[in-house]
């Protein structure tokens, strides 16, 4: 089941970065799979959504991989998508 689009608003509002690093992958990652996102993928990028623009940027660019709570299945294949864009 895709995500609503009142959801799914509200997740592109909070996925506003300082970096723009983060605000580009972040853009194209939306363009390319919100149409097909879960509510797990929601949950999982509110978790990412959560970390610095540093550490978010590391993860995005494979400088670190999710450890502690965010080292789930769903975290990382939404990671991986972002990744791909």
């Amino acid at each position: 089941m895709t995500v609503d689009s009142g959801i799914l608003s509200r997740l592109r509002w909070s996925a506003r970065r300082g970096l723009l690093e983060n605000d580009l992958i972040i853009e194209r990652f939306f363009n390319r799979f919100s149409p097909n996102l879960t509510m797990e993928d929601v949950y999982s990028l509110d978790q990412l959504f959560d970390l610095s623009d540093n550490d978010l940027l590391d993860l995005f660019l494979s400088r670190t991989e999710p450890t502690g709570h965010l080292n789930q299945p769903n975290v990382i294949k939404v990671l991986q998508q972002l990744r791909q864009v």
